[in-house]
C-alpha cells in the first residue's frame, strides 16, 4: 500500500470496487427493467420505493466508512486489535438498525409509501414491493457495511465477489419470480431480498478470512469512542445518503404535481428510470474513488503525502474521462436507453429523455466534487467533507426542485438535478485547490519531521 507505484495500486483497488458498486446499483436497474413491462404503475412504485433503498444505503456506508476508514489507519499504524473491535462495532450496530426499521416499518407500509410520494394508484405497486426489502433491512444494511470493511482495508476483490454473486442470483430469480410464478412486483421484491441475503453470508464468510480484519460478538464492545470515530469517518456519507433520500422524496412529489394532466404515473415512473440510470453510471465513479480510499488512508496513516496526492489527481483525471464518455453516449442514446425499461408508455420515454439529456450536460463535473469529498472524509476533515457531501442532493438540489419547477413547470423538474451539481462543482473547486495545497506543503515538511 506505500510501495506500489500510484496508478497501478488506485487501479488495483479501484476495478474491484467499482464492480462492487455498479453490481449495488445493477439491483435497483434489474429490477425495474423486468418490472417495467408489467405496467407504468408497477415502474413508478419501484421508483417510490427507491428513496427507502437510499435510506438503507446510508446507514450501511455510514457505518461501512465510518468503521473502515478507521480500520484503515488502525492497520497503517499496526494497531490490530483496535481494527477487529472497530470492525465488530461498525457491523453489529447497523444489524440492530435494521431490525427497528422491519419492525416499525411494517405496520406502517401504505402510510410509509404514501409520504415517499406515491400518487393513489401506485400505492399498491409501492407497498408489494417494499414488503420483503423491509424484512431484509438487517442484512442489506450490514452487507453494505461489510463490502466497505473489506475494501478499506485492502480487500475490495473479495467484497466484490461478494457482491457479484448477489446480484446474478438477483438477475436469474426476477423473471422466474416475476414471470414464471406470476408474482409481479412481489417477485421481484422476493428476488432481491433473497439475493441481498445471500451476498450477506458470503461477505461474512469473507471476514473470516486470513487476511480479513475479524468480526466477532466478542468485540463488540459499543462505546462513545468508537462512535465517535464512526461519525467522523462516516457523516459524510451519511448526509450524502439522506440527502439522496430527501431528493428522491421531493422529486416524486414534483414529478407527480407538474405532470400532464392525468399522466402523474407516467411521470413518476420516467424520473425514476432517470435516477437509476444516471446511478448506474455514477456508480463506477463512486467505486473507482473508494478504490482511492484505502490508498490514501493508508499513506496519510504512514505520512506519506506525496502519494496521497499523487493518487487523489490522478483520480480526479481518470473519473472526469469516464464520466465524459458515459455522459456523451447518455446524451446521444437519451431515447433508446429510457425505452429499456419501458417502451410501451412514449410520455414516459419522452420526459425520461429530456430529464437525461439535461442531467449529461453536466454529469462530469461530479467527479471533483465526488474525490475531493472522499479524499477530506478519509483523513477526518469532517466538516468540509460533509459540507461537500450534501451539496449535491442537499444544498443546492433542494432549493432547485422548489424554485425550478414553480418557473418552468415540468422541464423545471428535468433541469433540477443539473443546476444542482453545477452549483457542487463551483463549490467544490475551492476545496480541491486548498487540499492540494496543504497536501503539498505537508510534503514539504516531511523530511524535518
Amino acid at each position: 500500500m506505500t510501495e506500489t507505484p500510484v496508478p497501478r495500486l488506485v487501479l488495483r483497488l479501484a476495478i474491484p470496487s467499482m464492480v462492487s458498486m455498479v453490481v449495488t446499483a445493477l439491483y435497483n436497474v434489474v429490477d425495474a427493467a423486468f418490472v417495467g413491462h408489467l405496467s407504468t404503475e408497477a415502474t413508478a412504485g419501484i421508483g417510490i420505493s427507491f428513496a427507502y433503498m437510499t435510506f438503507i444505503q446510508a446507514v450501511g456506508f455510514f457505518f461501512g466508512h465510518g468503521s473502515g476508514n478507521h480500520i484503515s489507519r488502525a492497520l497503517g499504524a499496526r494497531k490490530y486489535d483496535d481494527a477487529e473491535v472497530m470492525a465488530s462495532v461498525g457491523f453489529f450496530t447497523p444489524l440492530l438498525i435494521g431490525v427497528v426499521a422491519a419492525v416499525v416499518g411494517l405496520p406502517l407500509l401504505p402510510q410509509m409509501v404514501r409520504l415517499l410520494g406515491a400518487p393513489p394508484a401506485v400505492v399498491p405497486y409501492a407497498c408489494d414491493y417494499l414488503r420483503y426489502i423491509l424484512i431484509a433491512s438487517p442484512l442489506m444494511m450490514s452487507a453494505l457495511t461489510l463490502n466497505n470493511q473489506l475494501r478499506l482495508q485492502g480487500n475490495a476483490r473479495f467484497g466484490m465477489v461478494g457482491i457479484v454473486s448477489g446480484a446474478v442470483l438477483n438477475i436469474v430469480l426476477d423473471p422466474l419470480l416475476i414471470f414464471g410464478l406470476d408474482l409481479g412486483v412481489t417477485g421481484a421484491s422476493i428476488a432481491t431480498a433473497l439475493s441481498q441475503t445471500f451476498a450477506w453470508g458470503l461477505l461474512l464468510w469473507g471476514t473470516m478470512r486470513p487476511e480479513s480484519v475479524h468480526i466477532r460478538l466478542r468485540n463488540f464492545r459499543p462505546s462513545w469512542a468508537c462512535y465517535v470515530e464512526i461519525v467522523a469517518g462516516g457523516l459524510p456519507s451519511l448526509f450524502r445518503q439522506l440527502f439522496n433520500c430527501l431528493s428522491a422524496i421531493m422529486l416524486n412529489y414534483a414529478a407527480s404535481s407538474f405532470a400532464p394532466p392525468g399522466q402523474d404515473a407516467s411521470s413518476v415512473a420516467a424520473f425514476a428510470v432517470v435516477s437509476r440510470t444516471t446511478m448506474f453510471a455514477f456508480s463506477l465513479i463512486l467505486g473507482f474513488t473508494q478504490g482511492f480510499q484505502p490508498v490514501c488512508g493508508f499513506n496519510y496513516g504512514a505520512h506519506k503525502y506525496r502519494r496521497v496526492r499523487q493518487s487523489y489527481h490522478f483520480t480526479l483525471v481518470v473519473s472526469f474521462t469516464m464520466l465524459s464518455v458515459l455522459s456523451l453516449l447518455g446524451y446521444i442514446f437519451a431515447p433508446q436507453i429510457i425505452a429499456v425499461f419501458r417502451d410501451e408508455d412514449p410520455l414516459l420515454i419522452t420526459i425520461g429523455s429530456e430529464a437525461l439529456r439535461w442531467q449529461c450536460v453536466v454529469f462530469p463535473l461530479c467527479t471533483v466534487g465526488t474525490a475531493t469529498n472522499m479524499l477530506l472524509q478519509n483523513i477526518r476533515m469532517t466538516f468540509p467533507a460533509t459540507l461537500l457531501a450534501v451539496g449535491r442532493q442537499g444544498l443546492f438540489f433542494v432549493p432547485s426542485i422548489l424554485l425550478l419547477p414553480r418557473l418552468f413547470g415540468l422541464e423545471g423538474v428535468e433541469m433540477t438535478q443539473a443546476s444542482a451539481d453545477l452549483c457542487t462543482f463551483l463549490l467544490a473547486v475551492p476545496f480541491a485547490i486548498w487540499i492540494t495545497r496543504k497536501l503539498k506543503k505537508l510534503e514539504q515538511q516531511q523530511p524535518a519531521m
